[in-house]
């Protein structure tokens, strides 16, 4: 089974994702495979300084010079998107010719990337966004006002749960958060299994 997991920054997707390797799933992190990519695929490398001059120096992505721009205008963000969700997905595929019994597909751009589609099941995580900003202020060390701006520069999170088959909210502790995956992947495992 391939389940794709998306939602926005800060929602919590990491929790979701130990409970899949709790039940001994493989994690394909998007986000990890794209940093990778960074240090690999010069021909990505290059199509990102030549949208975005300056971002790249010595043949290393800026990572917050890029960050300034893509997060601040919609199209640009699009743009980087468009260089860089091939790659990624091509990535996705040879990580997954191995034919795991359980995967996750981490990624925020799981539908548009395409990557929904090599999945058996989506699942957004969702949280209220002044819990995302205070996650996001101490895992990045950022002031609330960026960890803001990196949300707004993101879909918005009905649009995840619009797209996907379930919705896994993060509303409490982390602790109940964690039991809650568990238990709803162990579901979804066993609804497989049976049907």
């Amino acid at each position: 089974m391939i389940i794709g997991i998306t939602g926005g920054t800060g929602c919590g997707k990491t929790t979701a994702l130990q409970a899949i390797e709790r039940l001994g799933g493989i994690v394909i992190d998007c986000d990890k495979v794209y940093h990778n990519l960074l240090q690999t695929d010069t021909a990505m490398l290059c199509a990102i300084e030549s949208r975005f001059p300056g971002t790249v120096k010595a043949g290393v992505l800026d990572r917050k010079a890029l960050a300034s721009v893509v997060f601040s205008d919609a199209r640009a963000l699009l743009d980087l998107n468009g260089i860089t969700h091939g790659a990624v997905k091509a990535k996705v595929l040879a990580l997954l010719e191995s034919k795991p019994a359980l995967a996750a597909i981490d990624a925020i751009g799981l539908f548009e990337g395409g990557l929904h589609k090599l999945c058996d099941v989506t699942v957004a995580v969702t949280a209220p966004e002044d819990v995302r900003i205070r996650r996001l202020m101490l895992r990045d060390n950022i002031t609330a006002q960026q960890a803001q701006m990196r949300i707004n520069a993101q879909a918005p999170q009905a649009s995840f749960a619009e797209k996907c088959d379930y919705v896994l909210e993060n509303n409490g502790s982390q602790e109940d958060f964690q039991k809650k995956c568990f238990a709803f992947f162990q579901n979804l495992l066993i609804i497989k299994e049976n049907a």
